[in-house]
């Protein structure tokens, strides 16, 4: 049996465009996805000149078989393996984006590990801690003190 150009270019767009959604799951940043759409749009169009008596049930046949995948990914694929490994298990209302740890350091001396113009890190304790003055230059090696914490803005003076 010899397909026409017309099938076989139908066929080369449904494969790309099945391809790249499949991708678009395991490398998401959405170009992939789009590429795949636009190729399965692309088949829509071929259907009609490759199959010309059959080119709307054809077209049909492709959205409705995009529908059904795609409900069964949204329904069945976040209680798989690989769904949880994908997506978020649970929600971020207790999560904090402050380092609760930073808010003992106020009082604390330590010494600048480089120039402070007027950010960079000191040694304080044991940790090396991303800190920023008032504004004043601070030379490296110089005794600091933490005078405030601000969320995770640790604010320093010259000792």
């Amino acid at each position: 049996m010899e397909f026409t150009a017309a099938q076989q270019i139908f066929a080369a767009l449904l494969v790309a465009g099945i391809v790249m959604l499949a991708l678009e799951v395991f490398l998401p940043g959405g170009i992939l996805g789009l590429i795949g759409v636009v190729a399965l749009l692309g088949a829509i169009v071929a259907a009609f000149t490759a199959f010309p008596e059959y080119g709307a049930l054809v077209a049909v046949g492709i959205v409705v078989f995009s529908a059904v995948i795609l409900l069964a990914w949204l329904k069945i694929a976040p209680s798989t393996w690989m769904g949880r490994k994908l997506t978020i298990a649970r929600d971020l209302d207790d999560a904090r984006a402050t380092d609760p740890e930073l808010d003992g350091l106020v009082g604390q001396r330590g010494v600048a590990l480089c120039q402070l113009r007027p950010s960079g890190f000191a040694r304080i304790g044991d940790r090396k801690v991303d800190v920023v003055t008032q504004g004043e230059m601070i030379e490296k090696d110089d005794q600091v003190r933490v005078i405030d914490v601000e969320s995770n803005r640790v604010v320093v003076k010259k000792a």
